[in-house]
């Protein structure tokens, strides 16, 4: 069995090459440990899962591998990992507003976040940028032209932070914005440089996605689905969203990778222990936070479910207002409050 020997012989290795990290931990994987991002490569979720990545396999000692799997807003890749053996061997990545509604809109069935151990880095915040050759110089420009016009959107679909995105800001707005049509892409990255190239004029991917297209004066940035302006270096500070919509309801959007429900013990034992040593003290994922317009917020378990819980029932109720769940919310454990 020359392969699975050449796979010890890697393990082996990546083990000696860092020891005290890989024995100090219960768990010792014999084989490569996959992340399976559902999103196309580039965008978000693939981004700093590719930063996540190597701090786990350095720990871990062995290697882990991300596979981009995109498709039915992330529900194509989600399930799979969700389909995969229980061992710990394959996980899965993406905003976990995501994971935890993809019952609601049905493109996953009887799921909930229940079914995952939680390991959360970062907060994004979507950001609304147009073609830098559009005519729109404000977001205020931007709201007319959707009320009175035909304006074009790319995101990565309904259940991406975009597509969610877009839908809150027709929900907050004051008069009729039918004139914003959302087109989709297989990913972040692709609706982004929709934008930048101007296939579609405007974009409301998040700004870890879209800070290299505004650095480079392609993408026009006119305002932050935050409370807060969002500095980063190298673009001008954005405008918070609440400047324009005071009453706009904003919840930190966490992304992280998920294990599935049903491994050994150990498994997330050991990655918590790992997640607690290692990531949420990374120098590279502070440095990808801070270049890239994110908030460097690592947790875990129970604490991150708590710290996620706004958005996930925010994510989850928006779902009922705008039309979209085909299960009650209630069914997997979420309460709304009109519902």
């Amino acid at each position: 069995m020359p392969a699975l020997k050449t796979i010890a012989i890697v393990a082996a290795a990546s083990a000696f090459a860092a020891p005290l990290a890989a024995q100090d931990y219960s768990w010792k994987p014999d084989r490569p440990i996959n992340i399976i991002v559902p999103w196309s490569a580039g965008g978000s979720t693939d981004q700093v899962t590719r930063v996540v990545a190597p701090i786990l396999e350095e720990a871990l000692g062995t290697e882990v591998v991300v596979v981009n799997q995109p498709g039915a807003s992330g529900s194509t890749g989600t399930k799979a990992a969700l389909d995969a053996p229980r061992d710990g061997y394959t996980w899965t990545a993406n905003a976990i507003a995501n994971n935890a509604t993809y019952a609601v809109t049905g493109l996953i069935e009887d799921t909930s976040i229940e079914d995952y151990h939680i390991y959360l880095h970062v907060a994004n915040v979507p950001v609304v940028s147009v073609n830098a050759n559009a005519p729109y110089q404000t977001f205020p420009e931007l709201l007319e032209a959707m009320k009175s016009g035909s304006v074009t959107v790319g995101t990565a679909g309904v259940n991406s932070s975009g597509g969610m995105a877009l839908a809150a800001i027709k929900e907050s707005a004051e008069g009729d914005l039918s004139g914003a049509r959302m087109i989709t892409y297989d990913g972040g990255n692709p609706a982004v440089i929709a934008a930048a190239s101007g296939e579609v004029e405007v974009t409301t991917q998040l700004a870890v996605e879209q800070t290299e297209m505004i650095r480079a004066g392609r993408l026009r940035a006119l305002t932050v689905l935050s409370d807060t302006a969002l500095e980063v270096e190298g673009i001008d500070p954005v405008p918070p969203i609440t400047d324009f919509m005071p009453d706009f309801h904003v919840a930190a959007d966490y992304f992280g990778v998920f294990i599935p429900m049903g491994a050994p013990q150990e498994v997330y034992d050991t990655v918590d222990q790992v997640w607690q040593d290692h990531v949420m003290t990374s120098d590279a994922l502070k440095s990808y936070a801070t270049d890239r317009g994110a908030v460097f917020a690592p947790s875990y378990g129970e604490a991150a479910l708590e710290k996620a819980m706004p958005v996930v029932i925010a994510e989850a109720c928006a779902r009922v207002t705008r039309g979209e769940a085909v299960v009650s919310p209630s069914d997997i454990g979420i309460d709304c409050p009109a519902e």
